[in-house]
């Protein structure tokens, strides 16, 4: 039976509410993101998600006149929006507000905290707001999604709320899932996936977020009972539509599901044979990706309202047309 809006909320929320680490990963995805995304992000000018928000942070900051404003949506923690407010002002930045948008108050309070301890509350607004109904009353310099489209039911409301409010200058950027719904993985990558589990250890298959080994490839959907990827594939499409790229990074598929933190804990970053397994997958992935067999599950990108002069791009054939699951 489909849950209710209002009962999706309540399972939402709860489940946020215990959450106090959303970053905590298990040493395999570091392992990973150093060795091979870290590389490509470096290429652009930052190393890391919270360098890519720094980076368009300053370009907005620098072609904006005055004070500006940041939105955040769907910030959670404020963690993000903390670090961020800490590295702008350690720059020399000083004249910015960052507005908080998020439906949680648990998890407001534990921002607050932070930015007290931090010393940047002076920079912090905090926005109560449920991003599927949210008008805008402000114009923003930069707008940032970072992790929370993919919680998002009415992305065509929010886009357009997000037109409304940016300058032609101004940039939105997110990074976030454009995969299949629900965090479920498309027939082409099931198939890889499956021809993967025969083969690989046990050792390699118990889910620790399960509690027991998985003895089958599940290609679970994790939207039935939250807003957990709920309409994660029409992102790319609906961005594609209502904006303009200027940096366009997308990356991983088949890799996410052995880093994560469900078979992550399973891989020792010390054993020569867990890495050497990684390193397989990761290049399978390379390989189908720019093949156009399966199509990437991640991505990080910034837009304008207006056609760049210069779309950046992580590989030439990796555009966001190309990206796209025909």
């Amino acid at each position: 039976m489909e849950l209710d809006y209002d009962q999706r909320i309540i399972n939402e929320t709860n489940r946020f509410d215990l959450v106090e680490d959303l970053n905590e990963l298990p040493p395999i995805f570091h392992y990973w993101s150093n060795r091979y995304l870290r590389p490509q992000l470096e290429k652009f000018g930052f190393s890391h998600p919270d360098g890519f928000f720094a980076y368009y942070a300053k370009e907005a900051i620098k072609t904006h006149h005055g004070s500006m404003r940041i939105l955040s949506i769907g910030s959670g923690n404020c963690d993000t929006e903390v670090r961020l407010a800490k590295t702008l002002r350690k720059e020399g930045f000083h004249d910015f507000i960052i507005d908080c948008m998020d439906i949680n108050q648990t998890m407001f309070a534990r921002g607050l905290k932070l930015a007290e301890e931090e010393g940047v509350t002076n920079h912090l607004r905090f926005l109560k707001a449920d991003f599927n109904s949210w008008e805008s009353q402000q114009s923003y310099g930069l707008i940032i999604a970072n992790q929370s489209l993919h919680h998002v039911v009415k992305l065509e409301h929010l886009f357009a709320e997000i037109k409304k409010s940016l300058p032609p200058e101004g940039y939105f950027i997110t990074s976030d899932i454009i995969g299949r719904n629900g965090h479920q993985r498309w027939p082409e990558a099931v198939k890889v996936l499956k021809k993967i589990w025969q083969q690989m250890p046990p050792r390699y298959r118990y889910n620790h977020q399960l509690n027991k080994e998985q003895k089958k490839y599940v290609n679970h959907d994790c939207s039935s009972d939250s807003f957990e990827g709920i309409r994660a594939q029409d992102v790319l499409p609906l961005l594609i539509k209502n904006f303009h790229f200027e940096t366009f990074i997308p990356f991983a598929n088949l890799i996410l599901i052995f880093i994560d933190r469900g078979l992550g804990p399973n891989f020792d970053v010390n054993n020569p044979e867990d890495i050497a397994f990684i390193d397989r997958i990761h290049q399978l992935d390379e390989e189908l990706m720019l093949a156009g067999t399966i199509q990437p599950t991640q991505l990080m990108a910034a837009m304008q309202l207006n056609p760049s002069d210069n779309l950046r791009l992580r590989h030439p054939k990796l555009t966001p047309e190309f990206c796209l699951r025909q």
